[in-house]
């Protein structure tokens, strides 16, 4: 009895903090990071009022980026275990292998329930506020998406500045993609969706990240080279 009175604090306490997140995480998605406030939040958490907020996470920067890790965590572990994998067998053999370990976990991701918001959440934080969320990964968090990054750089055969510049912006590209499909499952306008509902959709989204990353560069881009 006595056991079960000291853990049961402790679980709600986890409990709240977990609401408040998921809370959060959808608001920031559907809304925008800088539109939500603090009461909106304690408020679809079902809390009474922004107390609870700030004694679980002190500040709405400070919920952001325990969000930011929560998930992130989760990401990196994914492409951790398949960079593991894929150096068993030897190593990158194909843009294509290193393209499947960065964008599959994204994509696993956004069709487990627990997550649902994230994509759109941390697009809307890398627009509005990157140095916040680079302040949040630390370097740490997503050491797995910086060795996938890694190994496209040492694997296209284009002038540094110019592979530089495309993974950038096929990140860009990927987070805008990717965060109209989670809008898209949210909205449950998947299924039978021309867009959205094809059995390629996936292999298709590949295919033109890919081609972004590996198509040549025309004269007039080289010319205007350093």
């Amino acid at each position: 009895m006595s056991s079960r009175m000291r853990t049961t604090p402790r679980a709600g306490s986890e409990e709240t903090r977990n609401q408040i997140k998921a809370a959060a995480q959808m608001l920031f998605a559907r809304n925008g990071i800088d539109a939500v406030t603090v009461q909106q939040i304690v408020d679809a958490a079902g809390q009474r009022n922004n107390a609870a907020l700030h004694y679980h996470f002190r500040t709405k920067e400070e919920l952001i980026r325990q969000m930011v890790v929560d998930g992130a965590t989760v990401l990196d572990a994914r492409r951790r275990g398949m960079l593991d994998e894929m150096d068993r067998r030897g190593g990158p053999t194909s843009i294509r292998e290193v393209m499947l370990i960065l964008i599959m976990p994204v994509i696993e991701l956004g069709e487990d329930e627990r997550w649902r918001g994230y994509i759109r959440f941390t697009s809307q934080l890398q627009a509005t506020n990157p140095k916040a969320l680079r302040e949040a990964l630390s370097d740490r968090w997503n050491a797995g998406y910086v060795e996938c990054f890694n190994h496209l750089k040492r694997m296209l055969p284009l002038p540094p500045a110019i592979v530089e510049q495309r993974l950038s912006i096929m990140a860009i590209y990927a987070n805008a993609v990717l965060s109209a499909h989670e809008a898209a499952r949210e909205s449950r306008n998947t299924k039978g969706s021309r867009l959205w509902g094809q059995p390629f959709t996936v292999e298709n989204i590949l295919d033109m990240l890919e081609a972004a990353i590996t198509c040549p560069p025309s004269e007039v881009t080289l010319a205007k080279l350093p």
